[in-house]
């Protein structure tokens, strides 16, 4: 039985299928893979109407500008160069252009704000003697407040793994749960961790697919639910930290978070990425991924370019001089009974 992403891939899959019978052939010349690109945008990119909107983007005029670019006489790596650049209009980490010689990439989304993370201060937070659970270390601070770090959901964990780590925290007076600097990867185990913070169905949001050719052709929302977990489950306060290279399974790990009872997101805003990814290919051969199913929060909200903290809180440049994450501390203190 497929729960509310179960059918997201679903869909993306039935999309893929409907695309490949569908789709207007292009020739494999510099404008033609132009056009086939633009197109493919145009049709299935489904932030286009949003983005007019947040960020006053015209694909139309986009086409126009860029179609100046293109000449019959032009290298493969010109190309790529001129896509790569009409790509980077959409503002979406989940855009890419792949060919054997490179990859196109939008990280502005994380580039041009504070870090807000150090890696060496999280070791020394950590320090030698914390425990293992697959991708997740553990462990107990001096103050008896437990400190989670998961730095990716693409290095599986199971439901095994996260009620050893819950049994071990449990006599802590709250927990930290540090995913500074994680990009995201696998939805199922962003859920899964999320699961043990609620003992009730939540509602957490929603999504949709494009069911048309026009910016504005989309299914109905289907509401997505967090179902609490069957293991150890957390019952006292939890912080979770947060910064702008949050981003992907990661931001929908926030958006879950922040409608579990006793959670306090502390932070800076995460990086966004709420479309799930789509691929396809230009008639050259290159692999373009795009996203093509928007997420949204329980109040039908984007979540697109990231979700607020409850609390902002930022590293001060004093305190990693003398050794201290802020962040960290004042997580320890909004749980310090």
């Amino acid at each position: 039985m497929f729960n509310g992403r179960g059918w997201v891939f679903l869909l993306l899959a039935l999309l893929f299928l409907g695309s490949c019978v569908k789709e207007e052939q292009f020739e494999d010349t510099p404008e033609g893979n132009f056009e086939a690109l633009w197109k493919m945008i145009d049709e299935h990119y489904c932030f286009l109407t949003y983005k007019h909107e947040a960020i006053g983007l015209d694909w139309n005029e986009v086409h126009t500008r860029y179609k100046n670019r293109i000449s019959t006489s032009m290298t493969r790596t010109q190309l790529f160069e001129v896509l790569a650049d009409m790509l980077s209009e959409l503002q979406d980490g989940h855009v890419n252009l792949y060919a054997s010689h490179d990859l196109s990439r939008y990280w502005a989304w994380y580039e041009d704000y504070p870090s807000n993370f150090s890696q060496d201060l999280q070791n020394d937070y950590l320090g030698s003697s914390y425990l293992i659970a697959s991708s997740i270390r553990y462990r107990i601070l001096e103050d008896n407040i437990g400190y989670v770090v998961c730095n990716s959901f693409s290095s599986g964990f199971g439901d095994g793994n996260l009620s050893e780590v819950f049994n071990y925290l449990r006599l802590c007076d709250g927990v930290i749960i540090d995913v500074r600097d994680n990009g995201g990867g696998s939805l199922e185990a962003a859920e899964r961790l999320a699961s043990r913070f609620t003992n009730e169905r939540l509602l957490v949001g929603s999504f949709q697919h494009k069911n048309g050719s026009g910016h504005d052709d989309f299914s109905s929302p289907t509401q997505e639910y967090l179902e609490p977990s069957q293991g150890v489950r957390w019952q006292k306060r939890a912080v979770v930290l947060t910064n702008r290279h949050c981003y992907s399974a990661t931001n929908a790990f926030i958006r879950d978070m922040k409608r579990c009872p006793l959670v306090t997101i502390m932070g800076d805003q995460t990086g966004g990425g709420s479309g799930l990814p789509f691929f396809s290919e230009l008639p050259n051969g290159w692999s373009v991924r795009f996203s093509a199913c928007p997420m949204f929060d329980a109040d039908g909200n984007q979540i697109e370019f990231g979700i607020q903290p409850d609390i902002y809180v930022s590293l001060d440049s004093a305190d990693v001089a003398s050794g201290r994450d802020t962040m960290i501390e004042a997580a320890r203190h909004f749980l310090t009974p």
